[in-house]
């Protein structure tokens, strides 16, 4: 939305260029108002040019008739933008893995993952968040894992679904993941519902679901 006061300022630069006799300005002054519209570029320099004259060009070229209804126009738009939404809008999650050591777990994802730390909490840490991109993992520590590995892999329960743009990039991610020596749950492979995707398990056995469209 434009700014009233940027739009005022713009509106003295123009008088002040008609004043300076710029030549530049004298096409803007006929090409907004009519009365201008078959005079010389000279001769508009040298008549008869108001701060109100100026406004109403700035106007007609942002779309209004006349200064007072740019005014009138932005001051409605400015109070739909300050309306409350009408519904909430959800703009990102944070999973929740956990993890018998947060300090493995990081290094784990730092290391073969590519993900930087966030932020860890206590000494020895309980709790931290890494990032990459925009995907955060929230890491929060427990004494025991809470599934059976054997269930989790049979089953494939997932921890996590991160989600890339194109097939190009699960393919360079995999690659990426392979040359740093991450040991992977299931490898890059075309899903039936046509989707590429890849498994890995960390430290803990959280299995994480890297995906990206098959083409």
């Amino acid at each position: 939305m434009p700014n009233l006061e940027n739009l005022k300022k713009q509106a003295k630069l123009m008088l002040r260029w008609h004043r300076e006799r710029h030549y530049p300005v004298a096409e803007q002054i006929r090409a907004h108002l009519p009365r201008f519209l078959n005079m010389p570029d000279a001769e508009i320099l040298a008549a008869d040019f108001k701060l109100s004259d100026a406004q109403e060009i700035v106007a007609r070229q942002q779309g209004f008739d006349s200064w007072r209804a740019l005014k009138a126009g932005l001051s409605t738009t400015a109070r739909k933008l300050k309306s409350p939404p009408s519904k909430a809008t959800i703009v990102g999650a944070e999973p929740q893995l956990l993890v018998t050591d947060i300090e493995r777990s990081c290094k784990f994802f730092g290391e073969k993952l590519g993900f930087s730390l966030v932020f860890s909490y206590g000494k020895p840490p309980y709790y931290a968040q890494v990032g990459r991109d925009a995907v955060r993992l929230n890491l929060r520590f427990v004494e025991r894992h809470l599934i059976e590995s054997t269930v989790r892999e049979q089953e494939e329960l997932l921890s996590v679904s991160i989600t890339v743009a194109s097939a190009d990039e699960i393919k360079l991610l995999f690659l990426e993941f392979q040359s740093a020596g991450v040991a992977f749950h299931q490898t890059l492979k075309k899903q039936p519902w046509g989707a590429k995707s890849f498994m890995v398990k960390d430290p803990d056995g959280n299995l994480l679901l890297f995906a990206g469209p098959a083409n």
